[in-house]
């Protein structure tokens, strides 16, 4: 829980510390994204600042595109902007470091046990259900990743289903159709070379170099919820990070 306190914030205005207060809850996940937040009344009361002081953190806070307001109703954090979010620190692009357009193929998506390696990562008991996702990313008519995703299934049951369209953004469905917040993502970057089964799929030969990306996927709470292993060829795949 995310404590509220103008003693740890000597030197900081007191709109700024509402700000960070908020900023914080936003990025742990208390505040998810659609859900409405205290009124500025309530706010200023539970915190014991002024209202002022309180709506000038949330415009700002509106400003940075975190809240949204809507007229006659109160203020939202925003729901996640797939073109402009926290999954746009990482693309795919050439060995140049240009981004590029990549399709998605869905070749593969079933119901199966976890691995304990897999459930350990998820934080959850040995052989739970786990919705696996294998996809293959294309530039023009070149497959260029292969993608594999394991969801705790509870939490997005019936996303193996055929019927379920899976869209290049995998999150947005996963938001969107099963009401799952994403809030953040742990990535490392490794490199290997490719074994039979990953050459085949990218069309390239047994030992050649990949570029490899982990990432654990976080929803409310600090629960994990998806583990990702995306191989790439080494070259036509690059890794573009922003820090903000």
């Amino acid at each position: 829980m995310t404590q509220w306190s103008t003693k740890n914030t000597p030197g900081t205005p007191l709109y700024k510390a509402v700000e960070n207060f908020l900023q914080d809850q936003i990025a742990a996940g208390e505040l998810a994204p659609g859900d409405l937040i205290p009124s500025e009344p309530q706010l200023a009361e539970s915190l014991s600042v002024s209202t002022g002081t309180v709506k000038k953190a949330i415009e700002n806070l509106v400003h940075q595109s975190l809240l949204y307001r809507h007229q006659g109703k109160g203020t939202y954090v925003s729901r996640i902007d797939f073109n402009n979010s926290l999954f746009r620190f990482f693309s795919y692009g050439t060995h140049s470091g240009n981004p590029v357009r990549i399709r998605k193929h869905t070749p593969v998506r079933e119901l199966r046990k976890g691995s304990d390696k897999i459930c350990q990562r998820l934080k959850v008991e040995p052989n739970t259900d786990m919705v696996y996702i294998e996809r293959v990313g294309f530039r023009e008519d070149k497959a260029v990743l292969v993608e594999k995703c394991w969801w705790v299934a509870d939490l997005v049951r019936g996303l193996e289903k055929e019927e379920v369209h899976i869209p290049d953004l995998l999150y947005a469905v996963v938001v969107d159709q099963f009401n799952l917040p994403i809030i953040r993502s742990e990535e490392s970057l490794t490199a290997e070379i490719a074994d039979q089964a990953t050459a085949s799929r990218l069309g390239i030969k047994v030992g050649d170099p990949l570029v490899v990306l982990h990432r654990l996927t976080y929803s409310k709470n600090n629960q994990p919820v998806e583990f990702r292993i995306t191989r790439g060829r080494a070259d036509s795949f690059s890794y573009r990070t922003e820090i903000r």
